[in-house]
């Protein structure tokens, strides 16, 4: 059976930026599944998996358009310190839920100054180019409640 819509698949995977450092690995966790076509994994991704079959091993560029996006900018924010109250030992790398004009997201501090703190709400991945190495699984037909849900059940999907 080929990856198509309506199809779960599970492979294993190394992500990896330019410079060839792990960004992420299946490895110690075991394969991850997904819904093809329900928008699960990153769109660049799951185009490179159409076709492909269980023993399938590839690698594949996935350009920032079609990964996490461009990085933007106007979600990089100076922020005085007191938007931290209660937070004692502020330091970069520190994750928090902000409020926003779109909602609520995650933003990461950047670099703090006196009482400046930069936070971005860009994805940690936002304008790199993602290269992943894909070794196919597992490939079946999905379920009607998985199609109903979407997103895979069981074994390395979601549980409910």
């Amino acid at each position: 059976m080929q990856i198509a819509d309506r199809c779960v698949a599970s492979f294993n995977y190394t992500l990896t930026n330019d410079s060839g450092e792990v960004l992420d690995s299946s490895s110690g966790r075991g394969p991850l599944a997904y819904l093809h076509g329900a928008g699960n994994i990153v769109p660049g991704l799951e185009k490179a998996m159409v076709g492909k079959q269980v023993g399938d091993k590839f690698n594949v560029d996935v350009k920032p358009e079609e990964g996490y996006g461009a990085h933007n900018p106007a979600l990089v924010q100076v922020v005085p310190r007191s938007a931290f109250r209660g937070v004692d030992d502020l330091q970069p790398g520190m994750q928090f839920r902000a409020d926003s004009d779109r909602g609520p997201m995650s933003v990461v501090v950047t670099d703090i100054e006196g009482d400046k703190v930069t936070v971005d709400g860009n994805h940690p991945l936002a304008g790199a180019t993602l290269h992943f190495a894909i070794e196919v699984t597992e490939v079946r037909a999905a379920s009607a409640e998985e199609m109903t849900h979407g997103h895979v059940h069981g074994p390395g999907g979601h549980h409910h």
